[in-house]
């Protein structure tokens, strides 16, 4: 008896780009919570990520939340189950959505040499592409607050949406939302990012002045 046919190469390149698209969720969001002040300064600790000083919260509860949907979202990207991911920032008091985070991701392939006297050979990303390319995004997303309304620390809460396929098997303990669309809000679209197998576009919403 013969062991399971060997992972084949764009398996093993579709894991891997899908542990750096969740990986990139999970960082994003750490650095917009911290960004926003949405939880105190203390609540963080410095971690060096794509050659950045990063931020990520040391509260045990919002790291399990968290944990818990990068978990599950690794799952999806890996199948190819969910095409956007959603920050929403709400107003404790009235429930509003005042800044909303939208990551849309997609399946890209590598592009191919233009040289039409040879074979054509997709032109693999490297991992140092990559970061240079998340780096710019994660910069973008700091200097964010210079643009953004000002937002009162202990105010505010998140919430993180995932639209996901209809035929993607959810964990019960997730529920349904709408899609927390901000009316009439402005909106700034950042860089992005991609692998040899996904793309992932950046774009902020939010309320101009906080009304």
């Amino acid at each position: 008896m013969s062991p399971d046919s060997a992972p084949t190469r764009s398996n093993v390149a579709l894991r891997g780009s899908s542990q750096i698209v969740s990986e990139f969720f999970e960082y994003s969001i750490n650095s917009i919570l911290y960004q926003r002040g949405i939880y105190p300064p203390e609540d963080f600790q410095i971690v060096k990520k794509y050659g950045l000083n990063m931020l990520i919260t040391n509260d045990e509860d919002i790291k399990a939340y968290v944990r818990k949907i990068m978990n599950q979202l690794h799952r999806w990207v890996s199948h190819d189950k969910i095409s956007k991911l959603i920050v929403a920032i709400i107003s404790k008091d009235s429930g509003d959505v005042v800044e909303r985070w939208q990551f849309d991701l997609e399946i890209s392939t590598p592009k191919e040499s233009e040289d039409k006297g040879t074979s054509t050979i997709p032109l693999q990303k490297t991992k140092e592409d990559i970061q240079k390319e998340i780096q710019a995004i994660i910069r973008q997303i700091t200097a964010s607050v210079t643009f953004l309304p000002t937002l009162e620390t202990g105010d505010y809460t998140f919430n993180v949406l995932v639209y996901a396929d209809a035929n993607a098997k959810v964990p019960s303990e997730w529920i349904d939302s709408d899609s927390k669309e901000i009316q009439n809000g402005e909106k700034v679209k950042f860089k992005s990012f991609s692998t040899n197998s996904h793309k992932v576009d950046t774009l902020v919403s939010y309320k101009l002045n906080n009304e």
